[in-house]
């Protein structure tokens, strides 16, 4: 049998090589990795900037040795350059030149990639934060020049250690703007201001972490600006302007020029769905169209992670949700469905956590109300402030709980949490009764858990249900 080729060697692509591997211990597995790191944890990159993750090898997961040992033929610095779906061939480019592999089945896991959608990205000390290699030049620049050591990032030889080592023997900035208030956005903003550097972050609507509602974002650039950050919301960022140096010297807004050092964007990704053919599908939002099996319009040809699509849960719909869990999880059900067990990728409620200093935050399904009533519901919301433990109990904190639910059918939609206390693995309660199909009733009448340590007696969840399903039955 032709061997399992895979595209891609971080999350989707090695779950599924993996999972094949061990189910089908036969089959030949082949991963092509473009770069040079695999299985990493991108979500841990602002705490390695940061410097709460040591080093960089801590992020990866499994090593190329211990990828090796699992059966699966991995090929780094291996770059796919087109497919051909008739005779079901990649085209490769390699350190051993260009040569064409053939393929049984086949898994786009391309994943994506950030983008500057304005002037001056090409500036030095211009960044973005996707890839391990960007996080080591980022922490370079915040060290102090004096006794730098590039070897001290512990980055197991699969950096460019020249080009960090030129950022590591530079002077610090002082002063950094941080272009976006999404997830990297809000937390590079921590990471800077634990070297001291004056931050100005720049959002575009009016408030950070839109995806997580107005309760969020209201607590979050409260805290943000008590711990030193000025917050531009409402800001558009036209250009990043040049210091006559060819590095970035400043931020140009309609309001005027912010001066800066340094400049770390964040608005965004886009799917590589490349080198996928034209005969495989995309959807609107560029992604790579799947089944509920991650395959394609494409005969035995799969996709799966950052750069295809999902199956929403709440609005039936498609949607685009690049988070590590979802890349995760489609993959090893794509390896158990080549296999020969075919097995759902699952749905997404597009559920996520983010940390904002001493803030947690979490969000699951639908927290804005427009996006409800264009997904056909009519959405009632209600807010609630409660206690994230036992009043007399030390260490509690105040916890803001937003849940939405639909009128007609008082099915819980979605929600949102905030605090300083275990508040964003709260919303774990919300996601499952979300996926789940429960009304706001029913989730009242969880039977959660309590004691003074964890919980009050009505848990911050139920408090807000509770609340919410009197408006409703109202």
């Amino acid at each position: 049998m032709k061997p399992f080729v895979v595209i891609g060697g971080d999350a989707a692509g090695l779950s599924a090589a993996s999972k094949l591997r061990r189910d089908d211990p036969d089959r030949d597995v082949i991963v092509f990795e473009k770069g040079r790191w695999v299985s990493y944890a991108h979500c841990g990159t602002p705490y390695f900037v940061k410097g709460d993750v040591d080093h960089l090898v801590d992020l990866q997961s499994l090593s190329p040795e211990e990828i090796d040992g699992r059966g699966v033929d991995l090929r780094r610095e291996h770059e796919v350059i087109d497919v051909t779906t008739d005779d079901k061939t990649v085209t490769v480019e390699g350190s051993d030149g260009r040569f064409v592999q053939e393929y049984g089945d086949l898994l786009v896991a391309t994943g994506a990639r950030a983008f500057v959608p304005f002037d001056g990205a090409e500036l030095d000390r211009v960044f973005t934060l996707h890839g391990l290699g960007s996080a080591a030049r980022v922490r370079a620049l915040l060290e102090e020049p004096e006794g730098f050591d590039v070897g001290s990032l512990g980055g197991g030889g699969y950096i460019d250690e020249e080009e960090v080592a030129r950022y590591g023997n530079a002077e610090p900035p002082e002063t950094v703007a941080v272009v976006g208030g999404g997830y990297v956005g809000v937390e590079m903003c921590e990471a800077f201001r634990a070297y001291d550097v004056d931050v100005d972050l720049f959002q575009r609507s009016g408030e950070v972490l839109p995806d997580f509602g107005d309760a969020v974002a209201q607590r979050v650039e409260g805290v943000m600006r008590e711990n030193g950050v000025t917050v531009h919301t409402d800001t558009e960022v036209e250009a990043l302007v040049d210091d006559g140096e060819g590095g970035v010297g400043g931020v140009e807004t309609p309001e005027g020029t912010v001066g800066t050092d340094a400049a770390l964007v964040g608005v965004g990704i886009r799917p590589n769905s490349e080198p996928v053919p034209d005969e495989v599908e995309t959807g609107e939002s560029g992604a790579i169209a799947v089944d509920r099996y991650g395959r394609t319009s494409a005969e035995d040809v799969y996709a799966a992670g950052d750069c295809a699509e999902a199956h929403h849960v709440v609005t039936g719909g498609t949607t685009w949700v690049p988070l590590g869990l979802t890349a995760n999880r489609a993959g090893r059900a794509v390896g158990a469905t080549v296999a020969g067990e075919p097995t759902p990728t699952g749905g997404v409620a597009g559920t996520a956590t983010v940390k904002a200093f001493e803030l947690e935050c979490g969000r699951t399904g639908l927290v804005d109300e427009e996006e409800a009533r264009a997904a056909g519901y009519e959405p009632v919301v209600e807010t609630v402030d409660t206690r994230s433990r036992a009043g007399y109990y030390p260490g509690g904190s105040e916890i803001t709980v937003r849940l939405v639910a639909d009128r007609g059918t008082e099915r819980l939609l979605g929600g949102a949490t905030v605090g300083e206390d275990r508040s964003a693995i709260r919303i774990d309660t919300v996601a499952t009764a979300v996926e789940a199909g429960m009304s706001v009733e029913e989730v009242e009448r969880l039977d959660l858990g309590y004691a003074p340590p964890f919980s009050p007696v009505w848990d911050p969840v139920l408090v807000a249900a509770k609340v919410l399903n009197g408006r409703l039955q109202g």
